[in-house]
């Protein structure tokens, strides 16, 4: 029974995070479309809006952790609610600078939503379901994502951004009837299973913790930065039209195809890979996916059949999906070993959002020197990197006789 609440306390908070992130989502397809109605005076200012958020998680996150290491609880998902109505409603008014201030706040939002959201995973959770704890949450809330990018910009063409966004804003307030009605008033970033762990009072940087964060930190940069910012003009430089169903399309339709396929299939197939990841092992999982991601990363530069080159990079978008789940799981191992989980939660927090925002600036720095095959050919010879250095990890654990299926150490 114990099991069954904490998954409908995981449920409930995907949702609220779905509800959330509507608003954030519309911004990405319909403010560069509509920044006048914005009050806008330049594209470059739509740059600016859509990457700030991501930039002060960056120093938000450390603050945010001490909150939730004090309070631990339902306070911080509750600001973060009030916050995503805040910022949703604000986004029907004009003016950049009303906008780049509501767009910071949306990134305090999220880093409440995340960091909480990580916290509670690791508190009612234990290694045999974390996994799957882990991609219910991943996958549930990317409906959020799904709804705000199908949706959206359809409201706002029928209706106007302002009332498009008090839409979404009232939508948010519905959130705060399941924080209060299945969210505990207090929770830890830590599980039973720390209790067999050595107390420590600060963050133990064990060899394994030190590669999760390195390793999340690149795997953010690959997906979140550098194949999200190039991956319309890497299709433009391969073939800029395509026919799709007898009509002719460009290369920004069919991108938007390829990034909205994951946000499809990522609410059923993120909690499968995490309910896989419990019962195989998510060492042996993760250096699966990552190979698998090397080649398909390396295959962009082949001269495939255009189709199956479409393939490839549905791919490379699964992968994302196993890696970000087995990826976040692993960091909510670690956080349930240490005495001070929430600690390591903000960490991994933090280096994820530094991986997403420097991705963009390597992908464009490389795009000039090396061009765009080029830095995929680099980026799939990371990826082989990080998968010796996991098997590596893998067989140390061995020899400590460490590596069961069911409880990833």
């Amino acid at each position: 029974m114990e099991g069954k609440h904490g998954k409908t306390q995981v449920m409930a908070l995907a949702l609220v995070t779905a509800m959330c992130v509507l608003g954030d989502s519309v911004l990405y397809v319909a403010l560069p479309l509509y920044w006048r109605e914005a009050g806008l005076d330049a594209l470059w200012q739509v740059g600016v809006l859509l990457s700030v958020n991501r930039l002060v998680r960056v120093p938000l996150g450390p603050l945010i952790g001490k909150w939730y290491e004090r309070t631990g609880g339902r306070s911080g998902l509750a600001i973060a609610v009030f916050l995503a109505f805040v910022t949703t409603a604000s986004y029907g008014f004009q003016g950049f600078w009303l906008w780049l201030l509501m767009c910071c706040l949306w990134g305090a939002a999220w880093t409440f939503l995340r960091l909480g959201a990580y916290s509670l995973i690791v508190s009612v959770s234990d290694d045999g379901n974390r996994g799957h704890f882990m991609g219910l949450y991943n996958g549930l809330f990317r409906l959020g994502s799904l709804v705000g990018m199908l949706a959206g910009p359809l409201l706002v063409a029928w209706v106007g951004l302002r009332t498009t966004s008090f839409l979404l804003a009232g939508v948010s307030l519905v959130a705060f009837v399941l924080v209060f009605a299945f969210i505990p008033a207090s929770f830890t970033g830590q599980s039973g299973d720390a209790s067999a762990a050595a107390v420590r009072p600060q963050l133990c940087w064990t060899g394994s913790v030190a590669l999760t964060m390195a390793s999340g930190m690149f795997v953010a940069m690959c997906y979140q930065g550098i194949l999200v910012s190039t991956l319309s003009r890497l299709i433009d430089l391969r073939q800029p039209f395509a026919v799709i169903g007898g009509m002719v399309v460009g290369s920004a339709v069919v991108a938007g195809v390829v990034q909205g396929a994951r946000w499809v299939w990522e609410p059923w197939a993120a909690p499968w890979f995490g309910r896989w990841s419990d019962r195989c092992g998510r060492r042996r999982m993760l250096v699966g996916a990552v190979l698998a991601a090397a080649v398909l990363f390396g295959l962009t530069a082949v001269p495939l059949p255009f189709a199956l080159w479409l393939g490839v990079l549905l791919g490379i978008q699964l992968t994302g999906t196993v890696l970000t789940t087995v990826m976040d799981t692993l960091a909510a191992d670690e956080a349930s070993r240490q005495a001070n989980g929430a600690q390591l939660l903000t960490c991994y927090s933090v280096v994820t959002d530094l991986g997403a925002a420097a991705g963009p600036l390597l992908a464009f720095w490389a795009d000039g020197w090396f061009g765009l095959n080029g830095l995929y050919a680099g980026t799939a010879a990371f990826l082989l990197a990080m998968a010796a250095a996991w098997s590596g990890r893998a067989g140390q654990a061995h020899a400590a006789g460490e590596n069961k299926p069911e409880k990833t150490r």
